[in-house]
């Protein structure tokens, strides 16, 4: 009998490896550093009109939220390094809830009433293992490879447009940034796959690495303003359930909230696949499930600490990637790193105060990686003319769905406004559809069984 040739892991640190918490800690804060977690309620304050108090409070909880779910999915349910962050998806139809109840005083009370209501949903279907039937029976890995794909792919443009391209400053400035980031970040991984001994710490850092060097330049430019982190509390509590805030329930309100969760679950289902492959983990039955029931308790602590629902960040499956430091005890140290921001205004602040050329450049390499990745999958499936179509639909309509009006998709009902707000649960919808419609019938064997008959 011949040996089975197992392929050579290009981890450094393996998800259940031990490190020790100062390396933990260290490496766990270029997770964080790397993530905009204050950029959705920062957004979501402006535009239902938060006083800076409120606005500030919002994002404090945001990161404990974040910090929590994190330590509970990587460490606990899903038991694989997930990092947990604020979805873009929801931003419309929290706004939505808001105005709609807002005549009464209930407008932010019902948003987390939907959101404690959809959570509970959420955690029913892991433990009840709905949500896993549904994947096997409809992803398999040429389907799995492609949504990893459109996953980097839907984040290429915001990396670039939102960060980059549409971000305060000179554009020029703001280019040559985001260069400066993204070179350092290679050439830290490159040293540290070239030499593998001493130049090992390289790789694991380098996330963290381009950012202080993006940062010194942006110092240099005169672009880095970390003036407000004077002004804010060293330590601060955030908003107290039934204290700040009241919970409010309303049918319509549930209704959709439970909509946006069907969104999320189809978009995180993604990053967990990214997160299995380059962590070289299997993506199990009990995974899956106890991964839905770690979604859930984050979104029902998220609405309990007063925000919006926190979801699995699949920028962290390109840092893993290019660090190959997977240990899920460094996600636990990112969760705490994010608690110690929450509770502190100075520490969180300072973080915002990173320039967004810069997170931009460190992002938009991640996201590339994150595609690479979804290749990988696809090369091990014989990709015919189905599998084509599997692939290529998918991918043109994450691209159409990024690149389309927005005032398009806002004279659009209300279910296909929230269904297109996220290009990568279209997509995956789209892959799955056409995995399961279009016929396995092998062209080319037809073609060559009918030129056989014709010549006998």
């Amino acid at each position: 009998m011949g040996e089975t040739k197992t392929k050579p892991s290009k981890l450094t640190v393996g998800p259940n490896d031990d490190l020790s918490i100062g390396q933990s800690v260290l490496l766990g804060i270029q997770h964080v550093l790397a993530m905009d977690v204050y950029v959705v309620p920062f957004i979501i304050a402006s535009i239902i009109g938060l006083t800076t108090k409120e606005s500030s409070a919002l994002i404090q909880s945001t990161f404990i939220a974040a910090g929590l779910a994190t330590i509970i999915q990587s460490y606990f349910c899903m038991k694989l390094p997930v990092a947990q962050g604020p979805s873009f998806i929801p931003i419309g139809s929290v706004a939505g809830i808001y105005f709609a109840n807002s005549q009464n005083g209930n407008g932010w009370g019902t948003v987390l009433g939907a959101s404690l209501i959809g959570a509970i949903l959420v955690i029913i279907l892991g433990v009840t293992g709905i949500f896993n039937r549904l994947i096997k029976a409809f992803v398999p890995p040429i389907v799995g490879g492609t949504i990893i794909f459109i996953v980097g792919l839907s984040l290429m443009p915001v990396a670039l447009n939102d960060n980059v391209f549409n971000a305060s400053g000179d554009l020029g400035q703001n280019i040559l940034l985001a260069i400066i980031a993204a070179v350092s970040l290679i050439f830290f991984a490159m040293i540290g796959s070239r030499f593998t001994g001493k130049g090992r710490i390289f790789r694991i850092s380098s996330v963290i690495l381009a950012l202080i060097i993006g940062s010194f330049a942006a110092q240099f430019m005169g672009i880095l303003d970390v003036s407000q982190v004077g002004n804010a509390p060293l330590i601060s509590v955030p908003q107290l359930p039934f204290v700040d805030f009241h919970f409010s329930f309303d049918v319509s309100s549930i209704l959709t909230m439970a909509i946006i969760y069907i969104v999320l679950m189809a978009e995180t289902t993604g990053t967990w696949f990214a997160v299995s492959n380059v962590c070289e983990e299997p993506l199990t039955d009990e995974n899956i499930n106890r991964g839905v029931v770690g979604e859930g308790l984050g979104c029902l602590i998220s609405s309990l600490l007063g925000t919006t629902p926190v979801t699995g960040y699949s920028t962290n499956a390109g840092i893993i990637s290019i660090t190959g430091v997977a240990s899920k005890k460094v996600f636990v140290a990112a969760g705490a790193w994010f608690v110690v921001f929450g509770l502190s205004g100075k520490l969180s602040t300072l973080i915002s105060s990173i320039p967004a050329p810069v997170i931009g450049g460190v992002f938009v390499i991640v996201c590339g990686i994150i595609s690479i990745s979804g290749l990988k999958v696809m090369k091990e499936v014989d990709i015919n003319e189905k599998q084509m179509y599997v692939i290529a639909i998918p991918m043109i309509l994450t691209l159409a769905l990024t690149l389309i009006p927005k005032e398009f998709i806002q004279s659009l009902p209300q279910f296909l406004q929230y269904l297109f707000s996220s290009s990568v649960a279209t997509a995956s919808i789209a892959a799955i559809l056409l995995n399961c419609l279009l016929p396995n019938e092998k062209i080319e064997e037809s073609i060559t069984e009918h030129e056989g008959e014709k010549a006998i």
